[in-house]
């Protein structure tokens, strides 16, 4: 497996990203980096998505911080600092998600909030209920479990075809479609950082692949199993999606009539969103973090 690691220079004076980097060595030459900030023993576990990195919970952090907590936000293997194994062929739903267990059971994460987005609930919430001693509550937005049962919208099978066509994939582009509010030059050019040439780009390219589109899909059978697990999660079970994307828009529904642990809890859509959420109205959310926590203590 060749793997590259982005160089350091391309992190310097990001906008509003102030984190030191932190590595966990999952494997020789593999590293997950991520953001550890604040002292607390409750941690919250913020997990991204598809094509981002923790620079998209910049916004979240200080206010999650300053309220006592403890924010960890890993960069998944393939994107932000973590390294960046070459071919497409080396990325697969499951070693995404032995490399998160690995993550996780290294630091020894306990009494954990997860917060998980896009394809951080495809991962989180699979390591919610495998790993349940580790979590004490969750929160899901704009995320689902897909088990390839039901048909995928229109608009992700829009975005599949569009990430394995488009001749220059631009991580900056996609949180631009994605999003609201016009981000900046300086910050779409920081959630292109990671990835100076088209060579560091395998896993974000075939990431759309990776999600289960079928019944014979290798991980909808545990994916089935998950939710087996997910019906019977007694634990705060929250979901704070937005009214503006079109891929998850009323996936919110399920989890609330399915998940038991989300019976009268705060659930909340975040108005003027789109599918980067944090991006769009990343405060507003991490203020809705800290009420979740502080009401189901």
């Amino acid at each position: 497996m060749k793997i590259l690691q982005t160089p350091d220079s391309q992190f310097e004076q990001l906008p509003d990203y102030p984190f030191a980097p932190h590595y966990a060595e999952l494997a020789p030459g593999l590293k997950m980096h991520y953001v550890d900030e604040g002292q607390s023993e409750e941690i919250v576990l913020l997990l991204h998505g598809e094509p981002s990195w923790s620079y998209l919970y910049r916004k979240m952090i200080p206010i999650i911080t300053q309220a006592g907590y403890r924010a960890i936000a890993p960069d998944l293997i393939g994107f932000g600092r973590s390294s960046k194994p070459t071919e497409q062929s080396d990325y697969s739903y499951a070693r995404h998600l032995d490399w998160l267990r690995s993550f996780i059971q290294q630091l020894d994460l306990r009494n954990v909030t997860l917060f998980c987005q896009d394809w951080g609930g495809l991962l989180g919430l699979r390591l919610l209920v495998e790993e349940s001693d580790r979590f004490s509550r969750a929160i899901a937005a704009n995320t689902y479990l897909p088990t390839g049962e039901t048909p995928l919208p229109d608009a992700f099978n829009q975005w599949k075809t569009f990430s394995q066509q488009v001749e220059v994939f631009s991580a900056g582009g996609v949180l631009t479609m994605g999003t609201v509010h016009p981000l900046s030059p300086e910050v779409r050019a920081a959630y292109d950082a990671p990835f100076p040439t088209e060579e560091y780009k395998a896993g974000a390219r075939i990431f759309p692949l990776l999600v289960p589109a079928s019944p014979d899909d290798p991980e909808s059978a545990n994916n089935k199993k998950a939710w087996q697990q997910l019906i019977q999660w007694q634990k705060p079970f929250l979901t704070l999606f937005s009214d503006s994307d079109p891929i998850m828009n009323g996936r919110e529904k399920v989890f609330q009539k399915r998940v038991p642990g989300a019976a009268g809890q705060a659930h909340h859509i975040i108005s003027q969103a789109g599918h980067f959420l944090q991006e769009d109205k990343g405060e507003e959310i991490a203020q809705h973090i800290v009420s979740f926590m502080q009401a189901t203590k």
